[in-house]
């Protein structure tokens, strides 16, 4: 298409843009991807990968034993196996079978997608986006804001970094970006090691606490009692640890992030794009293993907390608010361990949001520049970081740094991808004809969806911050789509052979295509068309090839295009065309026949009948309206030579 010359980018520029897939600007065909090559293999072992997932996931170790204390008091470790039924039967089945059906980063929203087409469609996926934005984004700000929260209040700096919450929050998003600048590598490289000392620090923390459960065996006994004479029986139990089941949601975190961060599993030298085998059975791993480790900690570590610390220090104020596994550490193993327990689970809670980043950088620039609705430099990974770092200093600023402000929004994210991603698999099942599997994804779908609407109902903010990242991010793509209505946006161009027989043959004259909308497609109108088009012009012979173009999904941004040439009535060569756009194709064909003959073609419209306002918003919504107008602007902007564009003609 058009080759438009441009001077070669500054070092920033060029740096920034680093690794930006082209994905078929128009500056030069491309062919259509190889969909059986093998992709390239840049990625990880599952094992590092876990552990970028795992910062998020395995971080919640710092707060959410005291939650379940919190919500089920002395039914904390009822509860919490509650928690770890449905992850391992509901959640992790689910994300497994997510893995399968879309190992390309997508995840769930992928899967939806292919059920909805046009605008629809489009709008749909942008409302998950919406939510999986309000997930990723206020992981990001909460867990850098809980790290600040245990730095501030440690005993040793409260005097030094009082009210400077605000301050250190930013700080360490400002760093979190930093680290991805630098390159994803090194991020997956700090994850490992957090996560291999934080679980060995936890890992002490649990053994020492299980010692004094069992060398005190009198706590287990009175727990025990007090449970009974509570509750009653164990019927009661359960139904009671399912009702505050929602309070514990949190713990189902990480799942997501499993999915979204799949590209850098680095999977089987004989992967290919299509069947990325290797890459499918490791991400598997990868979620299963991360979750039996989770189980494991969170049933112990809800049952030594429990039973060891008083219930009263919990509470709000109390020296186990929030950091019940610290307390355990100062309190069995002495103010040292304590200390670098802390440090631990600062580092931990601050680089959870690494696995968040991670999220964003695989999803987002995976639909919105193909939608048209972010620039083209959204494919690049840094300027993608510092949008993403400076919506965070934003919701960072909006909320003051409190923690559990953006608790509701956290959770809601969570659980509306958690139950889209419960309804995608279940629909995938039954398209399988697999009865027992999609009976079984429809009632974890179910549970899933009452944890979400009771959790919706009882911190109803989660639903309104939500709403605010939809509707920003619905705003700015209409906006982005606007600003690139104009843009040359077909990917590659391919002729059959008829088609390239027809340009062949009008190579060595003068070449004109007439646009025409096919009605009947019968003689009369094609011979009316040429006369009116001679008159119009002023212009003889008959020495003209019809083009068509049909429009198929107008809400698609990109695309390849297909020519197929054909003779009607034995005399009137036509080209059909199938499109997102008429103007869009018009323009690519015109350029490609160009390049490939060496000769300047010709086209001619009629003019569009109706309000041109009014026919824009059909070329913007729809592919249609005022076509030669636009086709005549898609050309100026993608070849700035007036000597080597295509010419107009309307008449």
């Amino acid at each position: 298409m058009a080759t438009t010359e441009h001077p070669p980018p500054g070092r920033l520029r060029a740096w920034m843009l680093e690794g930006l897939s082209d994905m078929g600007k128009g500056h030069g065909h491309q062919a259509a991807p190889d969909t059986t090559a093998a992709p390239e293999h840049k990625g990880q072992r599952w094992y590092r990968v876990m552990c970028l997932t795992g910062v998020d996931y395995f971080s919640t170790l710092g707060y959410q034993p005291g939650i379940a204390a919190l919500a089920a008091g002395l039914l904390s470790p009822v509860a919490t196996i509650v928690l770890v039924v449905v992850t391992l039967a509901g959640a992790l089945p689910v994300y497994r079978r997510v893995a399968e059906e879309s190992p390309h980063g997508e995840g769930s929203i992928a899967m939806l997608e292919r059920l909805l087409s046009f605008w629809k469609g489009k709008l749909f996926v942008l409302t998950l986006l919406g939510f999986a934005a309000t997930d990723f984004l206020i992981t990001i700000t909460l867990s850098a804001a809980d790290a600040s929260t245990h730095l501030v209040e440690n005993p040793h700096l409260t005097g030094v970094l009082h009210d400077r919450q605000m301050v250190i929050t930013l700080v360490l998003v400002a760093l979190l970006g930093a680290v991805f600048l630098k390159g994803f590598l090194e991020a997956i490289g700090v994850a490992v090691a957090l996560v291999v000392v934080y679980l060995g620090l936890n890992v002490v923390v649990v053994a020492v606490g299980l010692w004094h459960v069992v060398t005190e065996g009198h706590v287990v006994t009175d727990w025990a009692d007090a449970l009974t004479a509570e509750h009653g029986n164990v019927f009661a139990m359960i139904g009671v640890s399912l009702l505050v089941f929602p309070k514990l949601a949190l713990g189902l975190s990480g799942f997501e992030t499993g999915v979204a961060v799949m590209p850098h599993v680095q999977g089987d030298p004989d992967d290919t794009a299509v069947n990325p085998r290797g890459r499918i059975r490791d991400t598997k791993k990868l979620l299963t293993t991360a979750a039996l480790i989770m189980s494991v900690f969170l049933i112990a570590t809800s049952f030594i907390t429990t039973v060891l610390i008083p219930e009263k220090e919990f509470e709000s104020g109390g020296q186990a608010n929030g950091r019940a596994l610290a307390y355990l550490a100062h309190e069995y193993l002495g103010n040292a361990f304590g200390t670098v327990y802390d440090a631990s689970t600062i580092a931990i809670l601050w680089f959870a949001g690494a696995s968040a980043m991670a999220g964003l950088l695989n999803l987002m620039p995976r639909y919105l520049p193909r939608y048209g609705m972010a620039p083209h430099w959204a494919r690049a990974v840094r300027p993608m970081v510092i949008v993403f770092t400076l919506v965070a200093f934003l919701v960072t600023w909006i909320f003051d740094a409190d923690v559990d402000a953006q608790g509701g929004a956290y959770a809601t994210g969570v659980l509306v991808l958690m139950s889209s991603a419960g309804i995608a698999v279940t629909i995938a099942a039954r398209r399988a004809g697999q009865r027992g599997w999609t009976i079984g994804f429809a009632v974890v779908s179910t549970v899933l969806l009452y944890v979400t609407v009771v959790n919706v109902i009882e911190r109803p903010d989660g639903v309104k911050i939500g709403a605010c990242f939809i509707a920003g991010i619905i705003l700015v793509s209409l906006l982005s789509r606007l600003a690139r209505a104009f843009e040359l946006r077909v990917t590659s161009v391919t002729m059959d052979s008829m088609a390239e027989r027809f340009i062949r043959d009008m190579a060595s004259r003068t070449i004109r295509f007439i646009a025409n909308e096919p009605d009947r497609r019968d003689k009369a109108e094609y011979r009316d068309k040429i006369e009116q088009i001679r008159q119009d012009n002023d212009i003889p012979g008959e020495d003209f090839v019809f083009v068509e173009v049909t429009v198929v999904d107008p809400s698609e941004f990109e695309s390849g295009l297909t020519v197929r040439g054909e003779v009607l009535h034995n005399r009137y060569r036509v080209l059909t065309l199938e499109s997102s756009s008429i103007s869009n194709a018009l323009a690519a064909l015109l350029l490609h026949t160009r390049d490939s003959t060496g000769c300047i073609p010709h086209i001619y419209f009629e003019w569009t009948e109706g309000n041109p306002f009014a026919n824009f918003l059909r070329f913007f919504l729809f592919g249609q309206g005022e076509v030669a107008p636009v086709t005549r602007e898609v050309l100026r902007e993608a070849e700035p030579d007036r000597d080597r564009r295509p010419r107009v003609h309307t008449g």
